[in-house]
């Protein structure tokens, strides 16, 4: 009996396939995520600002509806500047 253990070893066929699926899983991952930021077309600064003048309020849900009238406040203005 040989009592050396035994490991089997992948193909390389094996291992090129699972590379390849596990960089698009991967590709696919971050062009999800950079699609949810750019979808909601908000930019950082001007949910900061936002927040900062909604900070008085004490519940979160008054809280997101201050924001969410702040940034449609400010969107309206930017868009009758132009």
């Amino acid at each position: 009996m040989n009592a050396k253990p035994f490991l089997a070893h992948p193909h390389v066929g094996t291992t090129i396939v699972a590379t390849a699926l596990s960089a698009l899983i991967a590709i696919g991952l971050l062009s999800a995520v950079a699609g949810l930021f750019l979808r909601d077309g908000t930019p950082l600064g001007q949910i900061v600002i936002a927040e900062h003048a909604c900070a008085d309020y004490a519940f979160a849900s008054e809280r997101e509806t201050c924001m969410r009238l702040f940034l449609a406040a400010s969107h309206i203005q930017r868009v009758a500047s132009r």
